[in-house]
């Protein structure tokens, strides 16, 4: 998993390093919602408080080009507000996030499926450097982007528009993408009565509720969890309604970050380059949320 926490990728974590179908081999960080030093000392406090023996490495501070812009204030000033965490919350690996990735990749004995809930740099420089494990990457389920409306500017989704000269290598790269957009995560509201639920289900739930409330990202109806998204996605395929597109990533202009669906299939002679998630089922993904929560445990 490469990430960026930020209140929903600590969701998406807490689901990955629990849900015993999971066994998340890396954890890496980037620059995104807050700074990377931020970020990676929140993916850290989540690992600690699972008591999970998965190593950690620090990844980018920057984006490949563009300048960075963070949403502190989205996930406030930390990224992770509203719980106290224990103040030890152990190190990350000596090395790089590439390498750290590079290394867990070509040690694997079966392909790895990387997901990104985060700018896409590091996962840009691992191909572009390492480009010998793309045959070792089973696929990339990646959140990011959006066929409508986005969310950073009126074309743009954060994560893309954060770098999108990275998701524009990612993209082009031949690997399998399964696209987790605003499409679906923007309907994928955690509902008030599902918020009330987790706050009651243990010491994970009150500390997922306990950050939900900092996250300056309402919507009538509810919160949207955005990265969450990706690990039900690999759980429950059959909540979501997938269409075959060829996308591809605006890198300057004012629709940079925009990611440009081949709807029409006129450009690219039928050939497509990511499975895009244009539906979901919102109440099996709530329900879904809430037994996942239940069964999480803190020792």
């Amino acid at each position: 998993m490469d990430c960026d926490p930020g209140i929903d990728d600590a969701a998406a974590l807490s689901v990955a390093l629990n849900n015993p179908e999971f066994d998340v081999r890396l954890i890496t960080t980037v620059a995104g919602n807050v700074t990377v030093d931020k970020t990676t000392r929140n993916a850290l406090k989540l690992v600690h408080f699972f008591d999970k023996k998965v190593p950690v490495a620090s990844g980018a501070e920057q984006p490949l080009i563009k300048p960075f812009e963070d949403a502190a204030r989205i996930h406030g000033e930390s990224g992770m507000p509203g719980y106290d965490f224990d103040e030890y919350v152990g190190d990350t690996v000596r090395h790089s996030a590439v390498e750290a990735l590079y290394m867990t990749i070509m040690r694997s004995s079966k392909p790895i499926t990387l997901v990104p809930t985060g700018a896409y740099t590091n996962i840009a420089m691992l191909l572009s450097v390492h480009p010998e494990v793309k045959p070792k990457i089973k696929r990339i389920v990646a959140m990011g982007g959006a066929l409508g409306r986005g969310n950073m500017t009126s074309a743009a989704e954060f994560n893309v528009f954060t770098d999108p000269d990275a998701a524009k290598i990612m993209y082009a790269s031949g690997i399998p993408i399964v696209m987790i957009g605003l499409d679906v995560t923007m309907k994928a509201l955690l509902t008030p009565e599902t918020l009330e639920t987790v706050a009651t289900l243990g010491e994970a739930g009150n500390m997922l509720a306990s950050i939900f409330k900092h996250y300056y990202e309402g919507h009538e109806g509810g919160i949207p969890m955005h990265d969450v998204n990706t690990i039900c996605y690999l759980l429950h395929p059959e909540y979501y309604q997938m269409a075959d597109y060829w996308i591809d990533v605006q890198t300057s202009g004012p629709a940079i970050g925009e990611t440009v669906a081949d709807i029409r299939g006129a450009y690219h002679k039928g050939k497509t380059n990511a499975q895009v998630a244009v539906g979901i089922d919102t109440d099996d993904f709530n329900r879904w949320f809430i037994e996942e929560v239940r069964d999480m445990k803190v020792e």
